[in-house]
């Protein structure tokens, strides 16, 4: 009996050297490119996919490997130049098979101090000697076609299969129909593809039927994006993805063996992001009691999130709990989506009397019971029982709570704004930390601004009374709470919040 540990340590070991050694056996393909392959990290910030980030759902990944080396920026010059084609060379085997499409920024200046990614026109043997202004480094720069003959032939001298693509087209139109680059580098990239014995798939053309196909008016928010007319959406990418997957399959490449009859397409989900509170959060239809909820989706980038507004106005946490408001979030969330919370307001009302929305003070077990009309008996509890049900059932979800303390009120005894951090201000950071969730103390960040601002700026935000702002007013705490939540390191929703340079920028438009 004692060497049966050592066994089954010997046996995993083999079964995953085995599993491991059956991957390397399969092919892989490499894409390589620029953004419009892959853009940015490959996570759809800004709503911006590549089309390499779709392409390993056409295929048969039993069979075969999908690894996307592009590189939003790169031109078929500067991707060889900062070492990016290298590695891949290097990985590759007999049996594998290199997309390669370039184009979009080798029309740019070949020297110059901001990107010198230029290369010389067409696919002679034409060169040019500079003193690169970007790098410093003296370089020899070659012809676009020069550039993709290298991968081509270097791809083939490994055994690997290479795969030209002309660049996707962009969304610009003339007279209803999208202009090709058939007579430039749509061109350079078959006229190499066909010198080398290599496939050629004229992605632009294909690309370009199937928009106009759908018209230009069907194009915006759907495959691409009004302020983007170069990357594509995910459903763009897709479209390209699956035209190289169609032409493939009429090509004697024998990779079309690997690619799937009728693959089933996932897009990438978006995040639900729920919010709940009270009328401080949400969409009350008065123009002078706007709640930050309503503004917030401003500061997040919503093609990838959801901003679900449950708040209510007139709501404390407990009514909002007994009234079951909560219950409608709780049914619908799933996992990786969050749930902002914001309460306090209304929580020091009374407990026993309409709109039997007090509740006890504190985080304690402390309950009483309350008569409420038609005899139905209540049992409340105090603000931190309550605030632990809504993180503890958002966990039991998958779902990620956060707490906020409540915004402050236009009230400035001894001319600062006044704080709750003796309150619920407190109360709702220390029920947070009990419970292992993100706490962003609202109340204090906004105020602080406030102070920044002055009295007589703040009082223009709060039309109504002391408590409600205006649309302005509500445009400014939600952009305080997105830089709060930028700031937050632990929390993944961060990465939806606009850039940090733009949060400075709106800032200062209240100063």
């Amino acid at each position: 009996m004692k060497n049966i540990t050592p066994l089954l340590i010997c046996l995993s070991f083999l079964f995953i050297q085995c599993k491991e050694a059956d991957t390397d056996k399969i092919p892989t393909v490499y894409t390589v490119g620029d953004s419009t392959v892959k853009n940015g990290q490959g996570d759809g910030a800004g709503g911006l996919w590549g089309w390499g980030d779709f392409i390993g759902q056409f295929f048969d990944t039993a069979q075969v490997n999908v690894e996307n080396h592009a590189l939003g920026g790169t031109s078929s010059r500067t991707y060889i130049d900062k070492g990016l084609w290298q590695p891949v060379l290097d990985s590759l085997k007999k049996g594998d098979y290199v997309f390669i499409q370039f184009g979009h920024n080798d029309n740019g200046p070949i020297n110059d101090d901001f990107r010198a990614r230029g290369t010389i026109k067409g696919i002679g043997e034409e060169s040019e000697e500079i003193d690169n202004m970007l790098t410093g480094k003296h370089e020899v720069v070659h012809t676009y076609g020069w550039y993709i003959r290298k991968i081509v032939r270097e791809t083939q001298e490994k055994g690997a299969i290479p795969v030209v693509m002309s660049p996707i087209p962009r969304d610009r139109w003339k007279d209803g129909k999208v202009p090709r680059n058939n007579n430039s580098y749509g061109l350079w990239a078959k006229q190499v593809a066909e010198q080398e014995g290599a496939t050629f798939i004229d992605l632009n053309d294909k690309m370009a039927l199937q928009m106009e196909a759908l018209g230009e008016d069907k194009i915006y928010g759907n495959l691409f994006y009004k302020r983007d007319h170069t990357h594509t959406s995910a459903k763009g990418a897709v479209l390209a993805a699956s035209i190289i997957s169609e032409e493939l399959k009429k090509t004697d490449n024998p990779m079309k063996e690997y690619l799937l009859e009728n693959p089933e397409i996932v897009l990438p989900k978006k995040v639900n992001i729920y919010l709940i509170g009270d009328s401080t959060v949400a969409n009350n239809g008065n123009p002078e009691a706007v709640g930050w909820g309503v503004e917030l989706y401003k500061y997040f980038d919503t093609t990838r999130v959801n901003i679900i507004n449950r708040a209510r106005g007139g709501r404390s946490s407990r009514s909002f709990y007994f009234e079951k408001l909560w219950k409608s979030v709780y049914d619908t969330l799933q996992e990786g989506d969050y749930v902002l919370m914001q309460f306090g307001h209304n929580d020091g009302g009374h407990i026993d009397q309409p709109k039997y929305r007090g509740s006890l003070k504190g985080l304690g077990d402390s309950t009483v019971v309350v008569s409420r009309k038609g005899d139905i008996q209540e049992e409340v509890h105090t603000y931190g029982w309550y605030m632990t049900r809504y993180i503890e059932q958002t966990k039991e979800k998958g779902a990620v709570p956060v707490v906020f303390s409540h915004i402050p009120r236009n009230e400035w005894p001894n001319g600062k704004v006044e704080r709750a951090d003796k309150s619920y201000g407190l109360w709702a950071k220390q029920v947070a930390q009990n419970n292992d969730a993100a706490f962003i103390d609202l109340n204090d960040s906004i105020a602080v601004k406030y102070e920044e601002m002055g009295v007589e700026k703040v009082k223009k935000f709060f039309p109504r009374d002391h408590t409600h702002t205006d649309k302005e007013g509500a445009s400014l705490n939600a952009l305080i709470l997105a830089k709060s939540l930028k700031e937050e390191k632990r929390l993944p929703l961060r990465d939806y919040v606009i850039g940090d340079k733009k949060i400075k920028q709106l800032l200062s438009a209240y100063e």
